[in-house]
């Protein structure tokens, strides 16, 4: 059945009214010379959305100005046409002009059959700008004049019959918004109840009267709890009217992915489940941009021609899906093909081009870090620009817009030859969230709860020394421990909460699979809060999203994880030291485990030994390796997925390569039938993670290789 695109008609319409307004004040900044390269790569990216959302419900005369809109901004981003006031701004703002007027009249018409075909003049200007060319057709190219209005609608056509139904009203978004921000306010203002509850708690023990005092407290909770009950349900009440299915993007996805497919020459199933799942429109109107631009890369990185996957034994038709589920208070998004797969080397070979790194820092680089290479601005492994891919613009747009403005986490898959899959973890909301409050060197931050894999309480003398910094075993896995105070520089001050001396309180960050323990002095409270937005003059500020309010009215700062782990990451002390013979530092190491965290903490020690260290994720994949490159020694865990460390120690001494050389086997099992298990398939250590000591590691190395 086809589809009726006509009910996506007014989405579009509200859309690009938002990015002809970028568009428009962005080329005010240009014109007064405050421009960023961040605001003409937010300029770039408005406009190439605006061309792919129009492209896909087939609105050619804009498709085809914004198009050309889009290649004069890639040359003043990319440096190769220097803005001038004169000409380029009279060109931009005459396209915009050009495209607001086709929008109006499509607000109207609701009929993209009404829309003027592209201003053949404005587009060759533009064009000839984005080439370097001066063009003296500026002062002529606008909106066309002759173009007729539309025809006034009638009342019958402009009020469907749904909107007279009885359970149905008109209500503006912007007073829904403002009922939402209301109760956010009500329920923030709310918590100073819950505060006094506790002082009057706090004045009985310190008082004379304490059975009066006593029972105004109790009331006083009683009438706090159910007042809470009652306003949580209408919060939560409020937020439903604002949730919207994900079908509004769901469902022209598979228009979208058709076409797509067939103007590259591919043939490709499309899946699309989930659709009837909700979330806010608050996230809805911000998730169309990330899908679009995932599934281009979907269709134009991943996908191959028919030809290629007849080649490689691949059924002709590709396979991308579309799939969304509930995870508790969650909603995850994934996009999957099944193709080429992400290619580790195209990474490299840009990376190295655009100096974006050296090849000693990719060098240092684990197979995840290089592939996170993607999200930066720009970047873009393929190496011919077309029409759907190339211009540096895509997942860039999918970190900042899930990771930084939806409070989200994106996480990615990939296997050579096997295809992709891209995951985004979505709050059902961001009015109010999960958020822990913590205490360090006595201030008062916060975690959402998205980010915070767990607390726990451990001993300073089970905190292990590993390349000069501490981690803690939880669970199989090596986690580096870092005092937040120290990564965010706060000034030293005298706490008021004695701990146990060995006594250590930790809060796990994790983001994607990695890990990181970050002490804190003690726990303050967790509990739904309403989220506030920086002001705006804050907002470039990385290290904080947003901010609430706590029981005493006292604003608390909420620290944005994944920038707290990149400065973990720039941070990391990593050992220049070379220990040994001339020998060791030539020597190459395998080390095999499916914990990042483990591999990271593991690489560090070795490579401050002077070893040559390659990571590998689990058995099969640390067999592969092995069997492409020769390695001195190997380190493997034992519980992995695909392959564990035994299937993998006893494969690879069945190999002529790999027959004597050693093979050390870190892992946290204590049994002793493990032990002897380990030893009969032929590894030559057995090292337990609970008493782990990287001298030992060290030692034991060296005396193996000799």
């Amino acid at each position: 059945m086809a589809l009726d695109i006509t009910k996506f008609l007014l989405r579009f319409v509200e859309e690009a009214k938002d990015h002809l307004e970028v568009l428009n004040q962005g080329v005010a900044e240009l014109e007064s010379g405050a421009a960023s390269t961040e605001q003409i790569n937010l300029l770039f990216r408005a406009a190439h959305t605006l061309k792919g959302s129009a492209r896909m419900l087939k609105l050619e005369g804009i498709n085809q100005t914004a198009h050309s809109l889009e290649d004069l901004l890639t040359s003043l981003r990319d440096g190769s046409v220097k803005f001038d006031a004169t000409q380029h701004a009279a060109l931009i703002y005459a396209a915009l002009d050009n495209m607001a007027s086709a929008t109006e009249t499509l607000a109207q018409s609701r009929d993209p059959k009404s829309l003027p075909a592209a201003d053949d003049v404005l587009c060759e200007a533009l064009k000839a700008a984005a080439q370097g060319q001066a063009s003296d057709q500026a002062a002529d190219t606008g909106p066309q004049s002759e173009t007729e209005a539309p025809p006034a609608l009638s009342t019958a056509e402009t009020t469907p019959d749904k909107l007279k139904a009885r359970d149905t009203v008109r209500v503006p978004l912007t007073r829904l918004d403002e009922l939402i921000r209301l109760m956010g306010e009500m329920v923030s203002s709310h918590s100073g109840l819950r505060q006094l509850v506790e002082d009057a708690r706090r004045l009985q023990r310190q008082s004379l009267h304490q059975p009066e005092l006593g029972h105004l407290a109790n009331r006083l909770r009683d009438r706090v709890q159910a007042q809470e009950a009652l306003m949580t349900e209408l919060h939560d009440t409020a937020l439903q009217m604002r949730m919207l299915p994900l079908s509004i993007i769901f469902d022209p996805a598979g228009r979208l992915i058709r076409d797509l497919a067939r103007s590259l020459g591919k043939e490709v199933e499309a899946k699309i489940l989930g659709s009837e799942i909700e979330l806010d429109r608050q996230i809805i109107d911000q998730l169309a941009d990330p899908i679009i631009h995932l599934l281009r890369n979907a269709l134009d990185h991943g996908i191959e021609t028919p030809e290629e996957r007849k080649k490689v034994g691949k059924p002709l038709r590709g396979r991308v899906s579309l799939k969304a589920w509930q995870d508790g208070a969650w909603v995850v998004v994934s996009v999957e093909d099944d193709g080429r797969g992400i290619s580790l080397d195209a990474i490299r070979r840009k990376a190295l081009k655009k100096a974006l790194l050296t090849q000693e820092q990719l060098d240092a680089l684990s197979e995840q870090e290089i592939m996170d290479l993607i999200f930066l601005p720009g970047f873009s492994s393929t190496e011919m620009i077309t029409d759907f891919s190339g211009r540096g613009v895509g997942m860039d747009v999918v970190k900042s817009t899930v990771v930084d403005q939806l409070q989200g986490v994106v996480s990615l898959r990939s296997q050579p030859e096997k295809g992709s899959q891209i995951l985004l973890r979505l709050p059902l909301s961001l009015a109010v969230m999960r958020v822990l409050l913590v205490q360090v060197q006595g201030e008062i931050l916060g975690f959402t709860a998205q980010y915070v894999s767990e607390l726990v309480t451990v001993a300073e003398s089970g905190l292990v020394d590993m390349a000069q910094r501490k981690a803690v075993i939880l669970r199989n896995e090596f986690v580096p421990v870092v005092d937040l105070a120290d990564l965010l520089a706060l000034p030293a001050k005298p706490s008021p909460i004695r701990r146990h001396t060995d006594s250590v309180l930790l809060l796990i960050a994790q983001v994607h699979h990695e890990k990181l323990a970050l002490r804190i002095d003690r726990l303050v409270d967790e509990r739904d809060l309403v989220i506030k937005q920086l002001p705006a003059h804050l907002r470039q500020q990385p290290m904080v999203s947003g901010m609430v309010t706590t029981g005493h009215n006292q604003l608390v700062s909420l620290i944005h994880v994944p920038y707290l782990m990149e400065i973990a990451r720039q941070t990391k002390v990593r050992l220049n030291q070379r220990r040994g013979a001339d020998q060791e530092a030539r020597q190459k190491v395998l080390v095999v485990d499916d914990s990042l965290n483990t591999r990271e903490i593991e690489k560090d020690v070795l490579e401050a030994w002077g070893y040559e260290v390659t990571l590998a994720e689990n058995g099969q994949d640390g067999y592969d390796k092995a069997m492409t490159s020769s390695f001195d020694a190997v380190l493997t865990d034992v519980e992995m997925p695909v392959m564990d460390g035994f299937s993998l120690t006893a494969r690879l001494r069945q190999t002529e390569d790999y027959a004597t050389r050693p093979i050390i086997i870190v892992t946290s099992r204590e049994k002793e039938s493990d032990r002897r298990r380990g030893i009969e398939v032929g590894a030559d250590a057995y090292i337990v993670k609970g008493s782990f000591d990287q001298t030992s590691l060290v030692d034991t190395l060296k005396a193996l290789l000799g």
